[in-house]
């Protein structure tokens, strides 16, 4: 198929395909059963996590996809699935999620372009409430900071956002050569399963406020980093038994959680730090 729609990999989409049945087969099994399950799939290129997913028995798989040489290679596939494959031309960023599912029901595997995977992942975390269960590529950085401990360098606001809404496991590594043409760092598949008691939309947006400033400067304590929300933090903290001295690093996501049910909802908004990409435009995959 690659060869007879001239789907050499483009660099602009920072494409790099996943093609070895075998891993793509581990990927589909981490997702779970899909024999009553709609699978939305971002970025299939080619379709082989496509064909992996169907042949796992999804009921339903919905592949967004923005590349239109893809989307007239698909259609092949789309063609001999009977129904179970939905294609959509789209950018994923503004793909609206909400009624592809039950609530609670959608499953999302994806190969992740590198460049743009935590703002749709930071996007799905909002919309939890949505969502059974996730099955995504990260590059291995990012993949390290979702699953960080506290104290840890890797420890920071995507690590909190993640971890308040989801359990996050890390299952496993695949390097370079697993992928064509080969990126030139390591990818990590990563499960996202929404906890029961995760933060409400207007909590999380809290957090989100909370972690912004105090990730924003995380080199200084907290009782300078979060001046932007409260005028005297020292207090606020005292009150939950942190100190001023302390840095965000060393609080726990629940912690977080405590924190940010006293900050006032709406407010002046602290400049966010940007969630960290450890890529360059060069090593996207899609």
């Amino acid at each position: 198929m690659i060869r007879r729609h001239g789907l050499a990999a483009d660099k602009r989409l920072g494409q790099h395909f996943l093609l070895d049945p075998g891993i793509l087969g581990r990927i589909a099994l981490a997702a779970g059963p899909l024999s009553e399950a709609t699978v939305l799939e971002v970025g299939p290129g080619p379709g082989g996590l496509t064909r992996a997913l169907l042949a796992a028995g999804a009921a339903r798989v919905v592949a967004v996809e923005r590349d239109p040489r893809c989307l007239v290679a698909l259609a092949e596939l789309a063609a001999a699935a009977a129904g179970r494959l939905l294609l959509v031309e789209a950018d994923a960023r503004t793909f609206s999620i909400e009624g592809l599912a039950p609530p609670g029901a959608l499953v999302i595997v994806a190969n992740l372009p590198y460049n743009i995977g935590t703002e749709l992942l930071l996007g799905w975390l909002r919309k939890a409430d949505a969502i059974a269960r996730m099955v995504l590529l990260f590059q291995k950085e990012v993949a390290l900071r979702l699953v960080a401990a506290p104290g840890s360098a890797e420890y920071g606001r995507l690590s909190v956002l993640a971890q308040l809404v989801c359990r996050v496991e890390r299952l496993f590594d695949l390097a370079p050569g697993a992928f064509s043409p080969p990126p030139k760092v390591t990818s990590s598949l990563v499960r996202l399963v929404p906890r029961p008691d995760r933060p409400p939309a207007e909590l999380l947006a809290r957090v989100e406020r909370l972690t912004a400033a105090a990730f924003g400067r995380r080199r200084k304590m907290l009782r300078q980093s979060l001046k932007p929300l409260w005028p005297e933090p020292e207090p606020v903290l005292a009150g939950l038994g942190i100190p001023g001295s302390a840095r965000a690093e060393d609080l726990t996501p629940e912690t977080f959680r405590r924190l940010a049910l006293l900050l006032p909802a709406g407010g002046d908004q602290p400049s966010p730090e940007p969630v960290r990409n450890c890529w360059t435009n060069s090593e996207r995959k899609g």
